[in-house]
């Protein structure tokens, strides 16, 4: 027959940390596969201006980003408040703007070269004139396919 003890107290079981590492492991390439990296710091103010008509961009890997407007708060200084353009991380001239398209092109495969887009993401305080010359320099570096940023109109 089993004997029972009334008398004796049973300690509380040690509680099993053999799969804590799993379930940290877990999270973290959870976390490492949803996580984007920034690609770009703004060094311009850019508010994108609204529009009804909207389209997402499919392939984004294809897309080349110029940024107009006036610089950030830290660059004033520096640059003044006028209306500059920025190709990735640098503040450049119209001029400037075939080369880097030039070099973004063979940065890129081959067959994807002549599928390449840029996107034009500028304030919409922004002078037209600013945007035609981009426009311009754009049609000499043969970058036909051109996107305009905008954020959604709320409609009443």
């Amino acid at each position: 027959m089993a004997v029972i003890r009334k008398g004796e107290k049973r300690g509380m079981p040690a509680l099993s940390t053999s799969s804590l590492p799993d379930i940290i492991f877990m999270l973290l390439f959870f976390f490492m596969a949803v996580t984007t990296m920034k690609e770009v710091t703004y060094k311009v103010k850019v508010t994108p201006p609204s529009a009804t008509e909207l389209q997402k961009l499919e392939n984004k890997s294809l897309v080349r980003y110029i940024y107009v407007g006036e610089p950030t708060r830290e660059f004033r200084e520096q640059f003044g408040s006028a209306t500059r353009i920025q190709l990735n991380d640098q503040f450049a001239d119209v001029s400037e703007i075939e080369n880097f398209i030039t070099m973004e092109r063979t940065a890129m495969k081959e067959e994807d070269q002549n599928v390449m887009t840029v996107s034009i993401k500028a304030d919409k305080e922004t002078k037209m004139g600013i945007i035609t010359d981009i426009k311009q320099a754009l049609r000499r570096a043969y970058a036909l396919k051109i996107n305009y940023q905008a954020s959604t109109r709320q409609s009443f």
